[in-house]
């Protein structure tokens, strides 16, 4: 019982703590190493329901476990991959609006499919605590059914594919863990962080700072959500109705279902995660490396990396769909005359490249420090193609800092070095006019145009083209 899964992927936004005690057992439920409760099915209390592409939000037919005239009646199809959307806890008893935008967007990238919706809705709207701990019991339901269909149909294992959100992540934890045979492939859309942070395997599988998969993917660092600050919800409180009040709570805590959608249903625009070792040095863009499994779609095209190694990745986002933007890594060396120490200050970046524009690009910059080399990431939700030209601007800081001796500070920049993440391609800019760039606070924007030295940059662009696409011929800005 129990064995390994094959792969695990996470998505993780942990911008809401909140502290919840949650009980180590609940009634009922035993795991011990006897097999015989997995056949038992007179206790299961969730429901099974195989939803269909035309009624895509309607519980019409059932899969009851035990009752294999079930499976003919709801025309289960036993060559089709099998997905198992598993919701999270509720306030109001009912299922949440992503729920069939999901099972929408799975039937338009696998039209014969199976999509399954466990509904532990009584469970699920009880006191959170309570909830929480009978995610045990309905990890234990959904391995029961799970077995069920394998031993039935003789059913492939290597064609079920678990969809957990929240609480709904932790129940296909522990499905894993109880299932007799494998599970291909979980997915836990941020599982449910309150009182799972230090539970044991049985409890849960997930918490959700730490990475347990075999691919955690921190969309934004796992911090509050383009779109989801408080001003942003509110506009879309007042053009949409006063029933989307909640998104005050779960806006960020959602986006990582949206975001596995838009991996369905935007297939040629999907967005490209890094691995980092934190979101510090991913912020400094020093993380865009697409070696080795270094990178991977975010979502559903996700690659797996082999057991036992895990992988921890960064990415940035839109604030709505699609969310893919474009990263760039630029690097800058700062001359100057005097010892200076700056810090939080503001950039405008702007690209200009073969497909398209990105202008005002604004960014802080944590430090600029005479005669040193400094590191940022810049992301553009434009497909600007092949970089032809960079002009930045160091903004007027009008935050007053008395630790901060005041002076007409002016950085000589010689070069700047950017490296696309999409792409691989490293490319050299330097100054249009003259050998250097004089950056002054509140100056206009300066001009780097391509250098000639950039031959190395076009050969990893080329390189990383064809091991991504199979093709020398396809739009880099597309990648």
């Amino acid at each position: 019982m129990g064995k390994e899964i094959i792969w695990m992927l996470i998505i993780s936004i942990y911008s809401v703590k909140t502290s919840a005690t949650i009980p180590t057992t609940t009634e009922g439920a035993s795991f011990n190493n006897s097999t015989d409760w997995i056949e038992d099915y007179s206790d299961v209390e969730s429901k099974f329901s195989l939803r269909t592409a035309q009624v895509p939000d309607e519980d019409l037919c059932y899969l009851v476990p035990g009752q294999p005239r079930t499976i003919a009646e709801c025309e289960f199809k036993p060559d089709a991959q099998t997905f198992v959307i598993i919701h999270g806890w509720t306030v109001t008893g009912m299922y949440e609006s992503w729920l069939p935008k999901l099972v929408t967007a799975l039937f338009e990238r696998e039209p014969s499919a199976n999509v399954v919706v466990v509904d532990w809705l009584g469970r699920a709207q009880q006191h959170y605590p309570t909830s929480a701990a009978d995610t045990r019991l309905v990890g234990r339901d959904v391995a029961k059914f799970i077995d069920w269909i394998e031993a039935e149909l003789d059913y492939p294992w290597e064609k079920f594919h678990l969809l957990g959100y929240s609480l709904g992540a932790h129940v296909a934890g522990v499905a894993g863990l109880l299932s007799k045979n494998k599970i291909y492939r979980i997915t836990g859309l941020d599982p449910a962080g309150p009182g799972f942070e230090h539970a044991d395997a049985q409890t849960t599988l997930f918490g959700i700072q730490r990475p347990v998969g075999h691919v955690d993917i921190y969309p934004n660092g796992g911090d509050a959500q383009p779109g989801c600050d408080f001003r942003s919800t509110l506009l879309m409180i007042a053009k949409s109705g006063i029933y989307n009040m909640d998104q005050l709570l779960k806006c960020s805590h959602e986006r990582s279902v949206h975001l596995f959608i838009d991996s369905l249903v935007n297939a040629e625009r999907q967005s490209l995660a890094f691995r980092c070792s934190s979101k510090e040095a991913f912020n400094r863009g020093l993380c865009l490396s697409c070696r080795g499994n270094r990178c991977t779609k975010l979502g559903y095209d996700a690659h797996p990396c082999a057991p036992p190694r895990s992988l921890t990745m960064y990415l940035r986002t839109r604030e709505a769909m699609p969310y893919k933007v474009f990263h760039y890594q630029v690097k800058v060396h700062l001359f100057c005359q005097e010892e200076v120490t700056l810090r939080d200050q503001p950039l405008k970046v702007s690209l200009y490249g073969t497909l398209g524009d990105k202008e005002d690009i604004r960014i802080i910059l944590p430090i600029m420090q005479s005669n040193s080399t400094m590191s940022f990431l810049v992301t553009s939700d434009v497909a600007v193609g092949d970089l032809l030209r960079v002009e930045l601007q160091w903004e007027k800081d009008y935050v007053y800092k008395f630790w901060e001796r005041s002076s007409n500070t002016e950085f000589r920049v010689r070069r700047l070095r950017i490296k696309a993440g999409e792409t691989q391609a490293r490319v050299i800019f330097v100054p249009r006019d003259g050998e250097f760039a004089a950056l002054s606070r509140g100056a206009g924007y300066f001009t780097f145009i391509r250098s000639t030295e950039d031959e190395e940059g076009r050969k990893q662009e080329r390189l990383h083209r064809l091991r991504r696409t199979g093709s020398l011929f396809r739009q880099s800005g597309a990648a």
